[in-house]
């Protein structure tokens, strides 16, 4: 019975010796209270009841989101979010452990500290375009001021603006009609382009029909010419050929007409003195009628006296 208790309790102070440490990890070994040593990943020993494992520290890149609310140069409040990315250093694990309790807290404190103080000199505008600059700021202050607490300071990001909800309705707005600006621009372009390609296709058109016009013109005066000759041969004079040309185009258009049923064309004298020469057959007409009247009264016998 007394070997058993024996072998247990080797067992026991074995276990108690014993202690792993995972990868990317330090543990730090404390005798009597006091820093002993600090030990890297693997499998070590130590004394029972005399050391003990004061704590482990992670050796891993971790990072630490902090949200920020501040005021712009144009008076805009906005929340920012920067995210910080630090890590142990491995020659100051100490430093890190002993020296600093809270390392969240203190890196917390420095970006607010440092993004209040960079973005109420930038406008709304300059926040989202120079957001790095801030970023840089932020890990130059973080990186002096935590590099004595044995933390190494990798990389700070700006990951996202969130100006107030007015703000961003208005920017949206202001976004919006810069688009609708460009768009009626564009649209006014394809008009001005339409209106000149019409303009050119008309004019075309208009060269196009004159030609065919003046072509037709050609065509009939080179007939016209013909038939001139024609005429000629046979003993008819050009005054009298030119006249039966035109009586026989004459009657070659009242036969086209006559052609067409249901048709109410009337024909009348459409040259300019027309009007003049129907107004003064019209007053010769009053005035003729006039001197008749005028006629006749006289003509009457007068009665008698009785």
């Amino acid at each position: 019975m007394f070997s058993i208790i024996i072998i247990v309790l080797i067992v026991l102070f074995l276990f108690a010796s014993l202690f792993t440490v995972k990868q990317q990890t330090a543990a730090i070994l404390e005798r009597f209270g006091k820093f002993n040593k600090i030990r890297q990943s693997g499998l070590h020993l130590k004394i029972p009841l005399i050391d003990k494992v004061a704590g482990r520290l992670s050796l891993k890149i971790q990072q630490l989101d902090v949200i920020i609310e501040t005021k712009t140069l144009d008076d805009v409040f906005v929340k920012l979010k920067v995210s910080v990315q630090y890590k142990v250093i491995y020659d100051k694990v100490y430093d890190a452990f002993y020296k600093l309790d809270y390392p969240h807290e203190q890196i917390t404190s420095y970006v607010f500290d440092v993004v209040r103080a960079e973005v109420p000199k930038m406008k709304l505008d300059d926040v989202f375009v120079k957001k790095d600059d801030v970023a840089i700021a932020v890990k130059s202050e973080l990186n002096e001021a935590m590099m004595t607490y044995g933390y190494d300071i990798i990389k700070t990001l700006v990951t996202d603006i969130d100006p107030d909800a007015q703000v961003k309705e208005a920017m949206n707005r202001i976004n919006a009609s810069e688009r609708e600006k460009v768009a009626a621009q564009y649209e006014g372009d394809a008009q001005r382009i339409l209106i000149v390609e019409r303009a050119k296709a008309e004019a075309e058109s208009k060269r196009l029909q004159g030609q065919g016009i003046a072509d037709q013109r050609r065509e009939i005066a080179r007939g016209l010419e013909e038939s001139v000759e024609v005429l000629n041969k046979v003993g008819i004079n050009s005054q009298e050929a030119s006249a039966l040309i035109v009586v026989t185009q004459h009657y070659d258009t009242l036969q086209s007409i006559g052609q067409e049923t249901n048709s109410n064309l009337i024909l009348l004298p459409n040259s300019p003195q027309a009007g003049s020469t129907m107004l003064n057959d019209m007053v010769a007409s009053f005035t003729a009628s006039n001197q008749i009247g005028e006629a006749m009264k006289k003509q009457k016998p007068k009665k008698k006296d009785s």
